[in-house]
Order: C-alpha cells, then structure tokens, then sequence
C-alpha cells in the first residue's frame, strides 16, 4: 500500500474488475487522460492549495458546526435566473427508494420514483455559493428536522461540485463538459475510490451518486433530470463504474467490524448503514435506468444494456451471480450477523436484477410461446394478459335492497333493463393495472369501520352487499360524446381447457356404467359405449390442453426409466438455469428468509422481542420529539413496510413463475419449501384485515417524491398536510402487493389437493370474501380462483348461501368442462391422504435434482467402450521416458514371460 492508493504504484486499478468489452488501462488519470482524450485539466498535486484548500476548510467549519448543533433548519429551493438556468441547491442526505406500480408493463419513467430527505444550513448555502458563483439566499426559518437525516457533513450534490471544481474546469458545469471530458472524469472519481481511507471512498461515492440520481443542481424540469439520471447511468456503467461498486459492496458485506459493532447497539439506526446504503442507490439506478428500454435508443446503449444483462445473469471471472450475494445478504441478516444491513434497499435491488435478468410477464408470454413451439404443442389459445385487461370488475345486485325496491316500486320490463343497464355502465369503472384508469379521480370513498376478524363468519353475507349495493363511490359524470357506444363482451373471457386426467376419467366411469370393466388410459378405444358418450369425447379432446409442465413430467419419467439407452441430457444453460443451479443448495434458507421479512413487515403482525427489525435503515439515530415529527416518522415506517411487501412479494412471483417455465420440478422445489415454510397462512394472515383501507392508504408525502422535491419549493410541513396527505385516492403499491400475493397463493395451491385443505382448515372463505370489496378486476379474478378451488370442500350449505360468489366465479373463472366444483361430486373432493401426495411429489423432486445436479465422477452407469479395435486404435499419450526404454519393457514384460495358451484359453 503506497499513497494511500490499492496497487503497487499511483493509480494503478487494482481490485475493479472491468465490464465485458472493456479494458481499462493501468495507468495514472493523469497520462490516461493527456494521452486518449487531451483533457486540459489535472487533479492538483497540493491537496492544500488554492480552492481545494478554502474549501476543505469550510467543510471542517461545517462539520464542527454540526456536531455543536444537532438541529438545524430544512432547505428549500435557493435558485436565481441570471443568464442561465436556476440551479436547486440541495443536500441530499438520505435516498428512500419508492419504486412503482408495474413490474414489466409500460416502462414509464413515474414507475421509479425515489424521496430526497433534504438538510441545509447557512453555511452550507455560503459553500456552494464561493463553489458555482450563485447567489444564494439566507436559510429560511426553523422547519422540522428530518427524522431519517441524522447523516452530518457534507451531502451527494456538494461533494459532487467540489470535487469538480477542484479540477481545472472552474466555471463549467457537467452539462457543459463534453463526453470526453465526462469520462476522463468519471476515471477521475474510480480511481479515487480504491483509496483506504474510508470518508474518502463514501465522498467520492456520494459524488457518483449525484450523477446517477440525474445531476438536479443544474435542470430546470423533472423531464431533464430523468433523462440526465439515463444518460449518466449508460455513461457510469460503460466506464466500469458498476463491477468498482460491486468490489465495494462485497468489502462492505465482509466488514466483520462493522457487523460486531452493530451488534453491540442497542438500537440500530440510519447511521450503521450509510455506506450500504450509497452503494446499493447507485447500483438500484444503474440497474433501473439500463433495464428499461426506449425506442430512440442508440445502438451503443442497445449493446450494453445486453452486455449488463449477461454480466448479471452469468458468473463472472468464476464467481456467484450477482442475485446470489444479495440472497446472501438477506440470509445474514435474518440469521441476526448483521442487523444492519439496509432491507428495503436489497429487495428492491434483488427484485429488479431479477426483473432485468429473467424477464417480466411479457417476456414469460414470449418463452412460454417459444417453448410450446420446441415441443410440438399447438399454440395458446389466447393471451392472459390481454384478457385480463379486458375484464371488468365484478359487481353483482344486493338481494336485500333490490327485493325491497322492487317490492315498494314494481316497474316494468322495459324500465327495469333501462335501470339495470344504467347501473351496469355506472359499475363497469375500476382500478385496472393495466391502462392505470383513475377510479377514484376527485372522488372521496365512503368512511367504512373496521371489522373485528372474530365476526367474519356472520358478517359474510353483509359485507358482500357493501360490494353489491353499487361502485365503491359515487359514479363520475360523463365526459365522452353521448354518440359513444359501449361494447360488452359476448361469452365467456376464457377458453375451456380439459386435461389428459379428465378424459381419462370420464372415460373410466362411462366403461364402469356401461360395459363393466376398464381399459387404462385407452382414450381411443370406444368399443361399447353410446353415441352420447362419442360425441362427448369428442367435444372433450377438442378443447384438451397440453401443457409444458405435462410435456416435462413425462420426459422426465421416461429419463428415469431409461438412463442408459436415452443417454445424458442436453440442458441448455439459460439464465434461469443458472440462477437455480446457484441456489439450488440454499434455497430453503432463501425462502425462509424472505418469508421471515415479509412476515415482519406485514400490517397485522405484531411486534415481537425475537423477530428481526426491518426498520434499521428508516429509524433516526435521535427519536422525534413533537407531533409533526412522530407524524412523518409514522409515515415514512408505513411507507417502508409497504416496499418491503411489494419487493419480497414480486419477487416471488417472478421466481416461480420462471422456473415453472424453466421445469415444473424447479417450481415445484421453491413451492414446497414455501409450504413448509407456511407461506399459505402468511399470506392469510396478510389479507385478513381491511384490505380496502390497505389499498386506499396515504403512506406518503408527494412534496418530497423525487424529482419534483428538487425542482419545487418545499413547501412547510404541517400536521394537516401530512394528515390530508396525496390527491390519489389508492395506491397503486398496496394494489400490486395485494395481487402478487394473491397469485402466489394460486401457484401454491392449484392441483395440489393437500394444500386447498389448508385453505378449508385455516378459515380462508370469509378472509377472501371480504377482498372482493375491492373493485379491481385482477384482485378479485384471483380471489374468485381460490373459492371455486376450495368450494367442494365448503359443503352445500355453504354453496347455497354464497350464490352471488358462484355467480361471479362462474362468470369470471376459467371452465373445466367435466369439473364439478360447484356440487361437490368430484372424486378428489373425497378423503385424501394429503401427507402421501407431498411426499409423493418430494420422491420426484428429489431424483430430478440429483439426476441432474448431483452427479458423480465415477459413475457406475458410464459408458464403457468394449469394442477391440475401436480400443486398439485409440492414440494413447505414453510418457516421454517410454520411448527410450520400450524394447526393455518388451523384454520384461512380454517375451521373458512364458504364455500356455491352451490354460489361458481354456480358463475363459
């Protein structure tokens, strides 16, 4: 170690590792920069000299400052328009991340939204004003200090212009610098963070950190500041400022002493995580930024954004994917070694590297198509996710208040279709995930109490009524030309589907009832048996679907079966295969993991001495003490829990959809440790609250949603204000947790009798039934889904008082055309040994993964090459040694041994 420096010599890169493509030359930025570029600026030889010292002294002022005085007032904008655009003088000093509503549809730039808790001071305001040459305006009055800013010293924005500007470009801003002078900078600030000094490295990171949140100190709109955010992220990663962070990230997950001293608080707080915390918000919008696609994209960022995909999705230089060392990261902090690590910062990293390497529920579409074309299968029959866009929210008329107009009011057929499909139309509105249409736009719900979960039983019927009596608000007036038309859908939204085990079986009962015995899974044969029942196979494998998962299951069957004659299989090395293959040896301590977070940052959990603190990275190092501070500590508390169940929750969703596509026993791996795990009652006991309360929460304070807090004036914060909240009446966050959890349900459950009989067991009709107030067509096809799976098991007395529910299920759900859900007389609905089914299942999951993963050397089935002159004219590698003694070894070995042909023959 020599100048404080990593490597043998001054600027030497020594532990970066470099993108694909690129080679970074081991050289002083000085030479690098005079050589390749010209630049005609270097970095100062004195670090006391000129500017940099003024400036380092201010600095220490400051800080000396701040450690006298803890509170000190908030910032506003403080900007000028002389000649040039106003510049936002912001300190940026805690990053909170709040991605948004979709996972894969529509990349729009409001999907990433982020919240800079901003901090300033008179002589920050003096700093920056001796930096750029603005004009900078006294502090404005006391406000209330930021409760999740405990973060002293210099912030993102200031580190950035100083640094700057003590190179030799006083007087230009980084929008000014050409691209040249951009990454010779960028080299600049690399090279600077392989220093050992650890306030240098999170300066210099912090620095990195402005460019990547879109340098707002020098826009005027927020449009720039994405677009800048964009443009310096392609910029950051090409010059290997992605693989130098990562190298970071693994140093700071190592910090045994960091980990030990955070052990040893009592409370954990913003301060045990700054570095984390820097590190995982530049690499979240690298990530973020490269993964989204635009059209006007050039063909260099079209090259890297696939080139970054690879590095993430592929072992580089013979290491872990990167997916694994956040799952790492997430193990250790559930294990309780590092209480400190930032939770909500990793998920939302973990979930949209998974997004970006994997593919969202578009691209699903696109494999599973390509992938029913490799297996001969006919192509789907329509596309889920165009049907879903298309359905409508369900809401069916009240018996009781309809019964009783109709009773006081008789009205005529005409009258009573007029009426009926005036409501329809006024109904037809709700939050659709897809072309994100405003329900609630100026609307204000109806005030709704909370309902004890204790009386879920006998309240059913009237909290279906709330949903039946009408749209959750009153409907908008009518904005379109009265000449518009509305279209209804005619039939059914899905295509019935019948599998191979239900022709088989109907096949079984109808040779039982007409000709006494049974042929097997002899589908073909109809020797015997009635015309009806012909025309009803027929019509049956019309409508047969073929799955992969069928395609799959048999395939591996017959590899079973056969190992030697079909020989080894061909598996090609996806990046889904490779993820699984990584976590294949600790993936139920994966999930447990995950279902541990999600469990505590559930709503209606309650708070236990053994659970683990997913508030480490939100909690201040000083507790707030007035009102309005306890008000936005509560807010920004809520507001974590909330991401933290939107990432666990996708990216569950995302594993198990992948690998289902994958193989079916991949999914059924992750599945069943899930269950062990119990993720079902989990999942329950999330939903059985106020699931609309849930949705329409205001956990959130717009005036500081980034960008807009960087271009804005911040307004004063009040206690009304943080009470009155947002304009939007839902969020869109809760909506897209509810449903991933949902679907995760659905996954977990479908065809697998043993695990409906925990929804039976755990009471989940009533818990399901009060989700349905929620008019969201997604959410309730989903719940619709988990009562038509479990009403056979329900009873008739159930049936009977629920028709509202069968009504919408059947109108709703997709048809198995021989499935008796709605009596009950199916064979499966009989008593089951559910314990056998999953270790049935557990058997196959076994021998898929040591058939594959599990390999052996030296095994006994390899094949052996027994044919004589294939073996004899093999060329053989003898050693060098052999060719001068070989007629020595003739001697020896051949003819001084005396042969009896005649024994030798006789004795084989």
């Amino acid at each position: 170690m020599r100048g404080g420096v990593w490597g043998a010599s001054r600027g030497v890169c020594v532990g970066r590792k470099v993108p694909l493509g690129l080679r970074l030359p081991c050289q002083p930025l000085a030479e690098r920069a005079e050589q390749s570029r010209g630049a005609a600026w270097r970095t100062p030889t004195a670090p006391g000299s000129g500017l940099a010292a003024h400036l380092g002294t201010v600095a220490a002022a400051e800080e000396e400052a701040t450690r006298e005085s803890r509170r000190r007032p908030r910032a506003g904008k403080c900007s000028r328009t002389s000649g040039g655009s106003p510049r936002a003088l912001w300190t940026v000093l805690t990053w909170n991340l709040s991605t948004g509503m979709l996972m894969s549809m529509g990349p729009s730039c409001q999907n990433c939204t982020a919240t800079l808790r901003t901090q300033n001071s008179q002589s920050t305001g003096n700093a920056l004003k001796r930096i750029s040459g603005l004009k900078v305006p006294s502090a404005p009055g006391p406000l209330m200090r930021d409760p999740s800013s405990q973060r002293p010293g210099s912030s993102s924005f200031l580190t950035f212009t100083t640094d700057l500007h003590s190179t030799r470009v006083q007087g230009r801003s980084w929008l000014e610098l050409d691209e040249a002078s951009q990454k010779a900078y960028i080299m600049h600030l690399l090279d600077r963070l392989e220093v050992i000094n650890r306030e240098q490295r999170l300066k210099v990171a912090r620095a990195i950190l402005y460019l990547a949140q879109g340098t707002f100190g020098e826009c005027d709109t927020e449009a720039d500041i994405l677009h800048w955010s964009r443009y310096n992220s392609f910029l950051l990663y090409q010059m290997g400022t992605f693989t130098a962070f990562l190298e970071l990230l693994h140093m700071e997950t190592d910090n045994s002493q960091a980990c030990s001293s955070a052990l040893r608080k009592p409370a954990i707080s913003l301060a045990d995580s700054t570095e984390l915390r820097v590190l995982l918000s530049v690499m979240y919008l690298m990530v973020e930024n490269i993964r989204l696609e635009r059209e006007t994209d050039p063909s260099g960022w079209r090259a890297a954004r696939e080139t970054f995909r690879t590095e993430l999705s592929f072992p580089v230089h013979s290491e872990e994917p990167f997916v694994l060392l956040l799952f790492s990261m997430i193990t250790k902090f559930c294990s309780g070694l590092a209480p400190h690590f930032p939770m909500k910062k990793v998920l939302l990293l973990l979930w949209k590297v998974v997004l970006f390497t994997l593919g969202g529920f578009e691209i699903l579409q696109a494999l599973k198509i390509q992938k029913r074309a490799e297996f001969g299968l006919p192509p789907l029959a329509e596309d889920s996710i165009q049907v879903v866009r298309s359905m409508r929210a369900a809401s069916p008329p009240s018996y009781t208040l309809d019964l009783g107009e109709s009773q006081m009011a008789p009205q005529s057929s005409k009258q009573r279709g007029r009426r009926g499909r005036k409501q329809l139309l006024t109904k037809q509105d709700s939050l659709d995930i897809y072309n994100e249409r405003d329900l609630f736009k100026n609307e204000e719900p109806p005030p709704e109490e909370e309902e004890e979960p204790g009386e879920a039983e006998n309240t059913l019927d009237g909290e279906l009524d709330l949903l039946e009596r009408g749209p959750l608000v009153p409907p908008r007036p009518s904005q379109t030309p009265t000449t518009e038309r509305v279209t209804f859908p005619k039939g059914l939204p899905w295509a019935p589907k019948v599998r191979q085990k239900d022709i088989e079986h109907f096949l079984e009962i109808s040779r039982n009832k007409f000709i006494g015995f049974t042929l097997g899974q002899d589908t073909d044969t109809l020797v015997g048996l009635p015309r009806p029942i012909h025309e009803s196979v027929k019509t049956l494998k019309q409508h047969k679907y073929i799955s992969i998962s069928d395609v799959q299951i048999k395939n591996e069957e017959e590899l079973e079966k056969c190992p030697m004659s079909l020989g080894e299989e061909e598996v090609q090395q996806t990046p889904c295969e490779i993820l699984y293959q990584a976590m294949l040896y600790n993936l139920p301590q994966y999930m447990i993991a995950l279902l541990k977070i999600l469990l505590a940052a559930a709503p209606t959990s309650k708070a236990k001495t053994d659970s683990i603190n997913i508030l480490a990275d939100v909690l201040p190092e000083e507790m707030p003490i007035t009102v309005l501070q306890s008000m936005k500590l509560g807010i920004d508390v809520n507001r974590h829990k909330e991401i933290i169940v939107k990432s666990v929750s996708a990216v569950l969703l995302l594993l198990l959809k992948h690998f289902k596509l994958n193989h079916i026993y991949q999914f059924e791996y992750v599945s069943q440790h899930l269950v062990f795990a119990n993720c079902i009652p989990l999942i329950l006991k999330f939903f059985n609250q106020n699931i609309l309360s849930y949705i329409t929460a205001k956990n959130s304070i717009s005036v500081l949603d980034y960008p807009s807090c960087t271009i804005h004036d911040l307004p004063d914060l009040t206690a009304e204000s943080l009470e009155a909240g947002d304009n939007n009446q839902f969020c869109w966050r809760n909506l897209f947790s509810c449903i991933n959890l949902l679907r995760l349900l659905n996954k977990l459950t479908k065809w697998k009798h043993s695990r409906t009989m925990m929804l039976v067991v755990f009471k989940s009709a009533p818990i399901l039934k009060r989700a349905l107030k929620v008019k969201q067509a997604m959410l309730q096809l989903y719940v619709l889904k988990l009562l038509k799976i479990q009403t056979k098991y329900l009873g008739r007395q159930w049936r009977k008082s629920n028709m509202k529910t069968m009504s919408a299920i059947y109108q709703k759900v997709r048809h198995r055309m021989n499935d008796d859900w709605a009596y009950g007389n199916d064979i499966d609905a009989r008593p089951w040994d559910f314990q056998a089914e999953e270790c049935t299942l557990r058997a196959n999951i076994e021998a898929f993964n040591s058939r594959r993963y599990d390999r052996p050397q030296d095994s006994e089935f390899a094949p052996v090459d027994n044919c004589l002159q294939s073996v004899l004219g093999q060329k053989l590698e003898l050693p060098e040694d052999f060719y001068y003694s070989y007629e020595l070894w003739l001697e020896r070995e051949v003819f001084s041994q005396p042969i009896c042909w005649e024994q030798l023959l006789q004795s084989h």
